[in-house]
């Protein structure tokens, strides 16, 4: 039998195989089916760490895989009792010298053995500029990459990877280092533009490390994320950094409350195509109020988690501003008043297709104008809302018939009475988060699955999922996620 089927066609069904849980099964058929089975995958992810893996071992395994575009590797947690983790493996102490030196090994495999690679994610130690190089001219088809560099640093090495679009660094400062200027900053590459269109930086610290470098190349980018950040270079990066913003289409700030002020600043004065922006952990007033008074660019998606000065003043004037907006989040905005949100529903466009109101208040009369504003919405998401009750919830729900993403997540009001009014309204819901919803029962959830017939998701405690209700979710190819 094994031998029926040529090598081209077992290739083709491994393909189409769902991955990883057939993998298993196929590799232990024959030898000859894990060599097909490794030679059809095009996708790989490596969990590693210093005890069980060496250049040549880690080379060697990854030329079994001829096709490989996309490559995920993750070193193990390094404990520093030395001791085991959950899987079992025990690691050894090490320097921070030595798990960079660890990351540089793994880089350089990398590139020695898979020249095809178009997608790279090294979760792992900082790595140097060498691995880099050698990165940079061994894979000359790679367009996206994430990896953690130290201090300090040099960004050069980004103009030979002329096919790169999406790029993201984290910064990790090692003990002893000294700050430095990137020496790219004064090199020969004063001409050379980058092409990337996503660019994803981490734990920037203040001060000047070459990234005015970087923004003066950054000429083409459509999505900005800063994650934890203090700053974004010198006051010659300043400049240079607003010349990148003029494209942006998306941008994303994450626990940057040092800079944030300013980057909103900028955005509002230099951007006109911003279409979406995010921002977590951290919002000035100031920010905001440039962002809706001096704004050119027409909003479709705001996200706003913990904005600690966002009033209801600042979303009424979203509102009004902003009319084409499609998708709203708001996430723990205390400031904000029942009756605030209440008056921004009133004036919102009924072009609104997704909302989530988070751990936000729930006055009396919210929901029942929320259904009458917004009949076209598509995703709403009301989890951690302690006030949310049936009686107002189920009335709601009877504007909502294209409903098809719904998040109660730790709503603790509700009962089975709004699992109920769910399958009566909300016919074409496809995704349900009913997680925490502690006065719901386990017969509501088989009533629920049964009935609601577009569900193609539901997540749920497992002790509420009864063997009826697993039983009808996987006749309907129903996902079902427990906690």
């Amino acid at each position: 039998m094994d031998g029926i089927l040529c090598d081209e066609v077992l290739e083709e069904v491994f393909r189409r195989l769902p991955f990883p849980s057939s993998a298993a099964d196929v590799s232990l058929v024959s030898k000859r089916w894990l060599r097909l089975r490794r030679s059809s995958m095009s996708d790989v992810s490596l969990r590693l760490s210093v005890d069980n893996c060496t250049p040549p071992s880690l080379s060697s395994f990854l030329s079994h895989f001829p096709h490989l575009s996309f490559l995920k590797i993750t070193t193990a947690t390094l404990r520093s009792d030395g001791g085991d983790d959950i899987s079992g493996f025990r690691y050894r102490i090490l320097s921070p010298d030595d798990i960079s030196a660890f990351a540089d090994q793994i880089l350089l495999s990398v590139a020695s053995s898979c020249p095809k690679l178009t997608g790279l994610r090294l979760q792992s130690g900082p790595v140097s500029l060498f691995p880099l190089l050698s990165l940079s001219a061994s894979c000359p088809h790679l367009t996206s990459l994430d990896i953690t560099l130290s201090i300090p640093f040099s960004f050069h090495w980004l103009v030979f990877l002329h096919s790169l679009r999406k790029l993201a660094l984290s910064i990790c400062p090692i003990p002893g280092k000294f700050k430095h200027v990137d020496a790219a900053s004064k090199g020969n590459f004063h001409d050379a533009g980058l092409k990337l269109e996503t660019l994803s930086l981490s734990h920037i610290p203040h001060g000047d490390y070459g990234f005015d470098w970087l923004w003066r190349r950054c000429k083409n980018l459509k999505k900005l994320q800063l994650c934890d950040c203090q700053g974004i270079g010198n006051d010659m990066s300043v400049s240079s950094f607003v010349n990148c913003l003029k494209g942006l289409q998306e941008v994303e700030l994450t626990t940057c409350r040092p800079i944030v002020d300013e980057i909103l600043s900028k955005l509002g004065e230099n951007c006109a195509s911003l279409s979406s922006l995010l921002v977590h952990n951290g919002g000035g007033r100031e920010g905001l109020r440039h962002i809706i008074t001096q704004s050119r660019f027409n909003l479709r998606k705001l996200d706003l988690c913990l904005p600690h000065d966002l009033r209801d003043n600042h979303l009424l004037a979203v509102a009004e501003k902003f009319r084409g907006l499609m998708s709203l989040r708001l996430d723990g905005c205390y400031r904000v008043t029942g009756e605030g949100l209440k008056t921004m529903a009133l004036a919102m466009s009924d072009k609104l297709e997704e909302l989530a109101l988070i751990d936000c208040n729930m006055k009396p009369g919210l929901l029942t104008t929320l259904g009458q504003s917004f009949r076209n919405l598509r995703n709403l998401d009301l989890s951690y809302n302690d006030k949310l009750a049936d009686e107002e919830f189920i009335s709601m729900l009877a504007s909502f018939d294209c409903l098809r993403e719904l998040k109660v997540r730790w709503s603790k009001g509700l009962t089975n009475a709004s699992v109920v009014s769910m399958c009566k309204n909300c016919k074409q819901l496809e995704s349900v988060d009913l997680m925490g919803c502690g006065v719901i029962e386990a017969e509501a959830v088989e009533l629920f699955v049964l009935n609601c017939l577009q569900l193609r998701r539901i997540r749920i405690e497992e002790s509420k999922l009864s063997d009826v209700s697993r039983s009808w979710a996987s006749k309907k190819f129903v996902e079902v996620i427990v906690d």
